[in-house]
């Protein structure tokens, strides 16, 4: 039985659909990533998922629950930590534990232990009689891991789990969930707008943009479906450049910003050709680097336009999601 099994789910705000009919399955023990921009519609799943917001069509189960008419038991089988925080910051680590665990009703005994460990697992329980308003960011998402864990869900949905730190806490916060997945088998579903983290993290992807599923599949797949290699020219005339690239072996050409994009397989073999043919047609060029596809590439290819742009454009989406969300 899959871990989590969505089905045409949908959810509209007074005419503006931001989760438009997405369908994907999760099995148990994978780390499954959301991929998009702000405003994607990514939060908006994972608060149908978890129970918080009622889809307006559709259907999905999580581990085996039925997310409109189980919701205890969706909610019992998941942890969650919310892309805001949600830590009493004038408790200590272990009181915001403790505080959770009883709401759980966990038994005293189980749930010191459990404290223990998991404050063991995320390296806070040198910390844990501190405040946590004392706390770093990195060591509050560690905690709010940690808490997410304690009544020991099948599940855990992680919202942004690295929004707002600084890339060497992003990095450690990483490898903490790395080593949760790897420890505990636990289902992991996160969402994220960093191309790095799906990569590094994700066993497979969705990519989400306007709230419809344009992608699917492992971060190695997907790259490899664009093609092989990318070549990034930057030139004073990016147009003629994109109309000399008319070659059997390129399977893509996009300007964007001055420079042009290609997309081949072995490219060492053919830029030298590349920019003899520029050359000949006295276009200069500015600069010129070859790399391998990232999930940046994929999600230009899926959508036309950068992951930048769709937040950018995505804005309003929020802003009415919120406001929908306090009535």
């Amino acid at each position: 039985m899959p871990a989590i099994d969505v089905h045409d789910l949908t959810k509209s705000f007074d005419g503006f659909v931001a989760v438009d009919g997405i369908s994907f399955t999760i099995e148990s023990g994978e780390i499954f990533g959301l991929l998009g921009p702000n405003g994607a519609g990514k939060t908006t799943t994972i608060a149908m998922l978890a129970t918080m917001q009622r889809p307006t069509s559709g259907a999905a189960t999580v581990n085996g629950h039925d997310i409109v008419t189980d919701e205890d038991g969706v909610r019992r089988s998941i942890g969650i930590v919310f892309q805001d925080q949600s830590l009493d910051e004038e408790l200590t680590a272990y009181e915001n534990m403790d505080f959770h665990g009883r709401l759980y009703r966990i038994g005293g005994e189980v749930r010191r232990q459990r404290i223990g460990e998991l404050l063991a697992l995320v390296r806070l329980e040198d910390r844990k009689d501190d405040l946590v308003k004392t706390y770093s960011g990195g060591m509050r998402r560690r905690l709010e891991i940690a808490r997410g864990l304690l009544h020991e869900p099948t599940v855990l949905f992680l919202d942004e789990p690295t929004l707002g730190l600084d890339p060497q806490t992003r990095n450690h916060l990483w490898e903490y969930i790395e080593r949760l997945n790897a420890e505990k088998g636990i289902t992991i579903i996160l969402t994220t707008h960093y191309m790095e983290e799906a990569d590094r993290l994700c066993d497979r992807v969705a990519i989400i943009d306007r709230g419809s599923i344009v992608a699917e599949g492992t971060p190695a797949g997907l790259k490899a479906s664009i093609g092989g290699d990318v070549i990034t020219i930057a030139s004073p005339d990016p147009d003629a450049v994109a109309g000399l690239l008319t070659a059997p072996w390129v399977s893509g050409v996009e300007r964007r910003d001055g420079q042009v994009t290609i997309r081949l397989e072995n490219a060492e073999e053919h830029v030298p050709g590349i920019v003899t043919a520029i050359h000949q047609r006295s276009i200069g060029i500015t600069s010129l680097a070859v790399r391998k596809p990232t999930l940046e590439d994929v999600f230009l290819h899926y959508t036309g336009r950068t992951i930048r742009e769709e937040e950018a454009s995505g804005r309003e989406a929020m802003r009415m999601f919120h406001r929908a969300g306090r009535r």
